[in-house]
């Protein structure tokens, strides 16, 4: 519990501008992007930082500085930027998910629990259904292999053409019935 009640300040109100580790949003290195608090909302979420810096890059992309500018360097130079100030509000989001989860597994473990075994049976029954797949396959190559062995098999080793005959050929034919899993 000490340790939940330690990361509680970082969860509703955010990192202020002023506390983002260096390169991050409003940071030294980032001069030309507006920090949270130039935003007009003194009250913005990491989702909403998120948002702005994803609308930020596509901006940057297709803006019409660097549409019509020349400047090769300096292009590539302002992309970077919008890309790496995207980087690290996704980090922090992603941090922001991870200290809940934390705290989630401390508070409620049996919830924890009840995830995994959902997740475990997700996945069985996913492997399940492509066993049943490559189990249909299988028996599809095995018809056509049995079917291409007796066409290419001698007349002397055909049994003698009968009522029985007809039916081995027919039934030879019908896909095979699908296997029960235990």
């Amino acid at each position: 519990m000490k340790m939940a009640s330690s990361m509680g300040g970082m969860f509703p109100g955010q990192q202020p501008p002023a506390q983002h580790p260096v390169g991050g949003p409003g940071g030294p290195g980032q001069p030309g992007f507006p920090s949270t608090a130039n935003r007009g909302q003194g009250n913005n979420t990491l989702v909403d930082e998120l948002e702005a810096s994803f609308e930020a890059c596509f901006a940057s992309l297709v803006s019409q500085d660097y549409v019509n500018g020349t400047d090769q360097e300096e292009i590539r130079t302002g992309v970077d930027q919008c890309i790496q100030k995207f980087l690290d509000v996704a980090r922090q989001t992603e941090c922001f998910f991870l200290q809940k989860r934390l705290q989630l597994s401390v508070q409620k473990p049996e919830q924890v629990v009840k995830e995994d075994v959902s997740e475990l049976r997700n996945e069985l029954q996913r492997k399940e259904m492509l066993v049943q797949k490559h189990l249909s396959k299988l028996h599809h190559w095995q018809q056509v292999l049995e079917d291409v062995s007796v066409q290419h098999r001698k007349p002397s080793d055909l049994p003698p053409p009968g009522p029985l005959t007809f039916l081995e050929q027919a039934s030879a034919s019908l896909p095979p019935a699908p296997l029960k899993p235990n």
